[in-house]
């Protein structure tokens, strides 16, 4: 049971895994911002494309007439 103890105790102020966990809240933070970005300029490009594609099939409506 001491020895349980003792490896408890060094596990708990053991803080060489804090710099990984540290770098694993950045990189999450850092997919959050990127995820968001990514699908506010899909949606901005994608409106985009329609409105071109509404341009020229009323072009070519206009043309056939």
């Amino acid at each position: 049971m001491t020895m349980f103890c003792s490896r408890l105790t060094h596990f708990l102020r053991c803080d060489s895994g804090a710099t990984a966990v540290e770098y694993g809240l950045i990189m999450g933070l850092m997919t959050v911002a990127l995820v968001g970005a990514l699908g506010k300029t899909g949606k901005a490009t994608g409106d985009k494309w329609d409105g071109i594609s509404d341009d020229v099939e009323l072009a070519m409506d206009s043309a056939g007439s």
